[in-house]
Parts: C-alpha cells; structure tokens; sequence
C-alpha cells in the first residue's frame, strides 16, 4: 500500500460519528441535521426532464474534454459572471468539465505536484475542506496551513508566509467565498496572490463552489479569472478556478462542475483525467448545459437562504457569538465552551448536529483556529431552520 496513506486523517463526519457515539438524543424532537453542507432546495425541474430525455446516451461513451456546447455554455457563462472580455475564455483551451469539484480539487495536486521536490509545499487556508490536505499528502508535498481568524477577517493570513515558503510553494488553495467561514477574498487580494504566483512560480486553485451563493445581487463575490482580466493576464497564467452546480442549483448528486483558466494546465490535466478515467456521462452533460445557461433558478436559490439567514440570525442574536458571513450558507459561530462539547451536548439535549470547527482545522504554533466554534449549515427547510435556531436559543439559555 501506498505509504502516504497513513498520513491521512479521519474525515470530519467520522470524528462527529465517533463523538455522537452512545448519546441518545431525546425522542420527542425530530433530529435537524445541520453539519452536512448538502443542499435540501428541490433542482431545477428542467435539469430532471433533460435527464429523463436523454437517458439513450448513456449508449455513448463520453469523452473526458466534454462536449463543445457543454465546455461553450461554461464558458460563456464565466464571462457573464464575472465580466470577462467577450471570447477571453476560449471553451477549447480553458475549460475541462469536471465530475463534482470535489475529485478535481483532488486530482490538480497530483497532476502539478514534483514529488522529487523534497521541499515542495502546498499552502492552504486553515480551517480548510480537507480534500486540500489529503491531496497535497499524497502527492508527496507538505501542507502549510494559514490560519484564518476574525482578527484577519477570516483570510488566510498570507504575511505568516516567508519568503522561503513562497519559493517552495509549488500550489496554494484557496476558497472564496471561504468554508466554513463565509469570507470572501477581495479583488485586491486576489491580485497580489496572482502577483506572488507569477514572482514565484506556483499554480493558483480557487475553489468557488460557494460564489452563487450571496446576499447583495449588486456585488457578487469576485473570482481569481476576473483579477487576471483585470490586470491583463489574458492567459491566465498559474491560475485555476473550480466551480460546480451543487450549491449553486442544488444538484450535489449530478457531480457536475468545471475547472477553468491557465490553457498550459489545463491541457496537461485533461492528460492526467484521461487516464484518469473521469469523463462526464452524456446526459449529465447535457443537463448541465441547461443549468449553465438559466440563472432564474439561482436567484431563487439566494432569495431562499437570505430569507434563512435573516430569521435564524434574529433569533440567535444576542445567546451565541456570530457574524453574518459575507457568503455561502454557513454559520461560523463562537462557543463559550469547547466546540466539542457544545456539539455533543446540542445533539443530546436537542438532537441537532452541528460540526465541531476544531474537526475542519489543524493545530499550528498559533493554535487550532477552529477550536471554539462550530459550522452550522443552513441547508435545511426553513421551518426546520427556524425551530433549529429555537431549540439553540433555549440550549444557550441553559447555560451552555
């Protein structure tokens, strides 16, 4: 077996099985479940009858470049999003499709990584989605772990990188609009990021799952392509963005998304996927083309988890310590005691799951930045999250 293996840990929903271990809930209240971040809004009822339609193509083998129209529809939707110069992104050469984004965040690390680099470091934000970490260990490069804290505005803090770090960074992660924080890189810092990139030579991936996700329709969250555009890098140098339809169009089960920028990687990833074996079903295909290209249903979307957040934020306010995030659909909040305990305790005494946040980070010299917080995910119905946040207020009010 693989050495590197054993340098993996549990994933976070093991250690929260592990802890909810043997503490049984009380009967009367149905379990709300707001650990995972699955989204519970119905799809699209287009995307189901595209599915339905083309079922018969499941008799083709599909290709791992994708269709044209699926990789054209991608395309001309990142120019829309984030106004992009018409054609900038050329759907033959900057665009690969990708089965969930989950397995390409994985798999850009072992297609980039020099193992032989003894020294070779993969940074990433610090609480983190811990395909990161597992994906740097097995590529054979060290992890290194900003912290992200409300004194940095839940950035990873980039000044605790020496110089030294930066020359041996061969990929940085990055998640904007960030999770479980909610935070939300500035254009600005984006720039510099890409300006280090290009003084130090190392792939930037910019994990944007979330970016559909916000409260002002005015200022949507900015994204690594549209810093490039805007400091005139037209190739995209370095530089990767990876985005899917399962939060933004509720479909995490159609494992669809894209990864996007930089021609020279991209090609060389479509190599890697190739034998890889990752290509996207046909009629996956085709209903993400319809998904792509309809942004009905996702103004819908936010105007469902803003109308969430403003009620279960009204009832929480004043018994936990938290903040609006700037996007996605996750609360960060402080607890007064250990975040385990908060979460074993909220489960035994009100049968709500909620994620320990030391579960999402790791420990540094400046501590573990997830200790004293939990990630609450607000994917369920909005009566389950508003009875969720009743049942909290009352646990708080009793002392805990």
């Amino acid at each position: 077996m693989n050495p590197l293996l054993t340098r993996l840990q549990a994933y976070p929903f093991e250690k929260l099985q592990q802890l909810k271990s043997g503490v049984v809930p009380p009967e009367q209240l149905t379990h709300i479940a707001l650990s995972i971040g699955e989204p519970k809004h119905l799809p699209p009822g287009f995307v189901l009858k595209t599915l339905s339609e083309n079922l018969d193509r499941l008799a083709n083998y599909p290709t791992t470049k994708g269709l044209s129209e699926l990789r054209e529809a991608i395309a001309g939707w990142l120019e829309r999003r984030f106004k992009l110069p018409a054609k900038i992104v050329d759907a033959n050469e900057n665009v690969l499709p990708v089965n969930g984004t989950r397995e390409a965040l994985f798999a850009i690390a072992q297609a980039c990584i020099d193992s032989s680099q003894k020294d070779a470091k993969v940074l990433m934000p610090n609480p983190f989605y811990q395909i990161y970490e597992g994906a740097a260990l097995l590529a054979g490069a060290e992890p290194v772990f900003l912290n992200c804290t409300k004194e940095n505005n839940f950035h990873p803090d980039f000044s605790q990188v020496d110089e030294k770090t930066w020359q041996q960074c061969q990929l940085l992660y990055l998640c904007t609009p960030g999770n479980p924080t909610g935070a939300v890189l500035p254009l600005e810092k984006l720039k510099e990021l890409i300006a280090l990139s290009e003084q130090h030579d190392f792939i930037i991936a910019s994990d944007e799952c979330y970016s559909e996700l916000y409260f002002d329709e005015q200022s949507p969250p900015a994204g690594l392509l549209q810093a490039c555009a805007e400091m005139d890098i037209c190739d995209f140098k370095n530089c990767l963005v990876f985005h899917s339809l399962s939060k933004r169009s509720n479909l995490p089960g159609l494992r669809s998304g894209f990864v996007a920028g930089d021609k020279n990687l991209i090609n060389t990833f479509f190599k890697y996927r190739t034998y890889h074996g990752c290509a996207m079903p046909i009629p996956t295909q085709l209903a993400s083309i319809a998904v792509w290209n309809d942004e009905t249903h996702v103004l819908a979307n936010r105007s469902a988890y803003r109308e969430k957040f403003e009620r279960v934020l009204h009832i929480l306010d004043g018994c936990l310590a938290l903040e609006k995030p700037d996007a996605g659909f996750y609360l960060w909040p402080e607890t007064a005691q250990s975040d385990t305990e908060f979460a074993q305790k909220l489960y035994a005494e009100k049968n709500i799951t909620v994620l320990p946040g030391s579960f999402l980070a790791r420990e540094t010299l400046e501590g573990n930045p997830g200790k004293q917080r939990v990630r609450m995910a607000l994917v369920a119905s909005l009566d389950e999250c508003e009875q969720a946040a009743l049942r909290i207020r009352e646990f708080c009010g009793a002392g805990n």
